[in-house]
């Protein structure tokens, strides 16, 4: 299964109890929104809005088609504004 990080100071981790790591059964990134939703809802949604995404160390604009691997790990990053 893939892996979820979430950088540490993250919001999301009010969504997941402080929880940093877990896994998720997913084979697309959209897939694994979903199932983030299911299990913390308001992840998936803060994920959408407000996170870079990295998947096995690539990081991506849109992640939406991206395929997951059975052992891919996914960071989820807090955006940095700037102007």
């Amino acid at each position: 299964m893939p892996k979820v990080v979430l950088s540490s100071g993250s919001a999301g981790q009010s969504f997941t109890g402080g929880q940093t790591e877990f896994e998720v059964e997913a084979t697309t990134f959209r897939r694994l929104i979903l199932e983030l939703e299911k299990r913390f809802p308001g992840l998936g949604r803060q994920v959408e809005e407000s996170m870079a995404i990295a998947i096995d160390g690539e990081i991506f604009q849109d992640a939406y088609a991206a395929e997951l691997k059975p052992g891919s790990e996914i960071y989820l990053i807090p955006k940095i504004g700037g102007g």
